[in-house]
């Protein structure tokens, strides 16, 4: 019987693959510029995404190296040979419980740390203030059309953003599922009819950048990847932007602003309330108990109800509370209500919603 103890060989061997494993986490820390394929970071959390990557792929190149190569080693040095005979035991190794607890505690350290360090970019991108510049894009067969505040109807050609500035991008779909890409800025979402998705970045390098479905969504999916987002100075996507104000100043469906201060609930209309509710809030809410979720918490009597009288943000539900929400949205364990921009609510609108919601006792 041949011995269980690791002898010259495993070493030269553990050696050779450190080597080759430090090889592999080099190459992986020295993309992009070794690597010509990715493309360059177009803006902010890119470089966390980036960071991330790199970690995961050096990670794995390690893990790749150690498991094949101690493979390949043992299947030679504890191969059977031809003057063996043929009832010869191998090595006898079992209930080895070192061994057994490096393998489980080893792998369980390195997924929650991947977990840490996925989950910090994932909340950062999720908390960030809407400040900076909203844009909306929806897809279309087979096309993305963009809406910004202040610009009636929608930008049909190019995307522009100003370099530096902050980026809310709420995305949807008019038809079928799409996705919304841009390799250069590391962030994709998908397109959902009914449903708004958010990409939050910071654009930080002047530049064009294709955006690409990747959802297929038909016939004409791989046409829809020759719109471009451009990424320029602020004067010059002034110039742009005041261009479209003018361009489409008959148009209507703009974004409206979204408003810093308390809105005015005065003379909100329940009858356009009610219109509104159907439109923008049955998808998520029903009239119902709070305790009857769709995505959201029922809304029957939420002004009325002395089982809840509190909202889901922990304020007192009265009106102006019930209006802040709808102004600046809500992310909490029961979900994420979006904000004014993104529901495309004007003051009036929320005045109206909340005068209706006000009749429901």
């Amino acid at each position: 019987m041949e011995s269980a103890k690791p002898g010259r060989g495993f070493w030269v061997t553990t050696a050779i693959l450190a080597l080759i494993a430090l090889g592999g986490v080099l190459y992986f820390w020295m993309i992009p510029t070794v690597e010509p394929w990715l493309p360059p970071e177009g803006g902010h959390p890119g470089d966390q995404v980036d960071w991330l990557f790199r970690f995961m792929a050096s990670s794995a190149a390690v893990l790749y190296t150690f498991v094949l190569g101690y493979i390949i080693y043992f299947a030679i040095a504890y191969r059977r040979h031809k003057s063996d005979p043929d009832d010869a035991l191998g090595v006898n190794v079992h209930d080895n419980n070192k061994l057994e607890l490096t393998w489980t505690v080893v792998p369980l350290l390195f997924v929650l740390l991947l977990s840490v360090l996925s989950i910090r970019i994932w909340y950062a991108l999720q908390v960030q203030p809407n400040n900076g510049l909203v844009v909306e894009s929806i897809g279309r067969q087979w096309y993305f059309t963009f809406r910004y505040p202040g610009v009636n109807g929608e930008v049909t050609d190019e995307m522009h953003l100003p370099v530096g500035v902050p980026v809310t991008l709420n995305v949807t779909s008019q038809d079928v599922i799409h996705s919304f890409w841009v390799p250069d800025m590391r962030l994709k979402a998908d397109m959902i009819p009914g449903m708004i998705n958010t990409l939050r970045f910071t654009p930080t390098r002047v530049g064009r950048y294709k955006i690409i479905c990747t959802e297929f969504c038909g016939t004409g999916h791989s046409t829809m990847d020759k719109q471009i987002m451009v990424v320029q100075p602020a004067a010059q996507y002034q110039v742009w932007y005041r261009g479209w104000q003018m361009r489409n100043a008959n148009a209507s469906n703009a974004i409206p602003t979204v408003t810093s201060g308390a809105i005015s609930l005065a003379g909100g209309n329940v009858a356009a309330g009610k219109a509104l509710f159907s439109q923008k809030c049955s998808a998520c809410h029903a009239l119902g108990p709070f305790t009857q979720r769709i995505v959201g918490p029922g809304l029957l009597g939420v002004l009325h109800d002395p089982t809840h009288p509190n909202l889901v943000d922990g304020d007192p539900a009265t009106t102006a509370n019930v209006a802040k929400i709808l102004q600046n949205g809500y992310t909490g364990s029961i979900g994420h209500m979006p904000n004014q921009a993104q529901n495309g609510l004007s003051n009036k609108d929320i005045a109206n919603l909340v005068a209706y919601l006000n009749t429901l006792k």
